[in-house]
């Protein structure tokens, strides 16, 4: 009777959310005024539109909200790390070789609060996930000079919530482009997706809800300006595209959680931080070390979202 109840429930949920995503497939993107971004602080016009992408499409982008200069400091440091994560016999691959898990340096002068504890974030976040919202992932993607890609998979590969429970916050450090791998998104998938759409350990999509999604909203790789940044439902089905340039692509990636959503990670960064963690709305999980071993991590897929008491 339980699992009969499920079923019926599962059913409704995906008959609802099916009904309210047959469009095109867009992605929204919010341009903060100089008003908003002398405040720090979205509208409530534009507040509003970002939280309804989110609802529809599972991603909004917010233009021109980071300070290029830390890019480019944080961009020059990160490539130089490149070399030494590609030199690892464990290399941390993300489904291929093209693909690369690579965490930013933990520890100053490479820590900016424009980038790690973004106003317009964590406005957008909050607003979506309810107050008390949580920072424990802070790492980032590479994506390197290849014609491979990863197969499309949700980063929720495990029975989850059917309401926002994780927001994946990304930021390119150098413009992202189809060209140098923009991540391919599939928006709205958000809304009815869970594991029984999945196929093995790492959330890959079926193939047959692929092509059936497709019919109803093809995917697409939009172009994200840098100093830009984009928010994105953790449900959202994505993949990495190849990088078809001679230069690598790095992009951050931070989860903001819900305060209600029990997940035991934590960020690792070196004492002497302590401070630049604080915030007034947004929780970082932090456990400060005399060394942070911060390239030597495992792959993605090791990392765990689930949910634990």
């Amino acid at each position: 009777m339980i699992r009969l109840l499920k079923s019926y429930t599962q059913l409704r949920y995906c008959t609802r959310a099916l009904q309210e995503n047959l469009k095109m497939s867009a992605v929204s993107y919010i341009e903060p005024t100089k008003e908003e971004l002398k405040q720090q602080k979205l509208s409530e016009a534009n507040l509003k539109k970002a939280v309804n992408a989110m609802e529809e499409d599972g991603i909004v982008v917010l233009n021109n909200v980071v300070d290029l200069q830390h890019l480019n400091l944080l961009n020059q440091k990160m490539l130089e790390d490149l070399k030494y994560l590609q030199s690892r016999k464990d290399a941390p691959e993300n489904y291929n070789n093209s693909n690369y898990q690579q965490d930013p340096p933990p520890f100053h002068p490479y820590l900016f609060k424009d980038i790690v504890f973004n106003e317009f974030a964590i406005q957008v976040t909050e607003a979506v996930l309810g107050k008390g919202v949580k920072l424990n992932f802070y790492s980032g993607n590479t994506a390197v000079p290849s014609t491979l890609r990863q197969p499309v998979h949700s980063d929720s590969n495990f029975q989850h919530p059917n309401e926002p429970f994780g927001l994946v916050v990304n930021i390119p450090l150098i413009t992202m482009t189809p060209e140098n791998g923009s991540t391919e998104v599939w928006p709205g998938t958000h809304t009815f997706t869970n594991s029984h759409l999945q196929e093995g350990r790492l959330g890959v999509i079926r193939r047959d809800e692929l092509e059936r999604r497709r019919k109803i909203s093809p995917p697409l790789q939009p172009v994200i300006p840098r100093g830009s940044l984009v928010v994105r439902d953790l449900r959202l089905w994505h993949a990495g595209m190849p990088n078809k340039t001679q230069n690598p692509r790095v992009m951050l990636a931070m989860i903001h959680w819900a305060s209600w959503y029990k997940n035991k990670m934590v960020i690792e960064a070196t004492k002497g931080t302590e401070e630049f963690f604080q915030h007034a709305k947004l929780k970082a999980m932090v456990e400060f070390r005399e060394k942070v071993l911060y390239l030597d991590h495992p792959f993605g897929n090791a990392y765990n979202f689930q949910e634990e008491e």
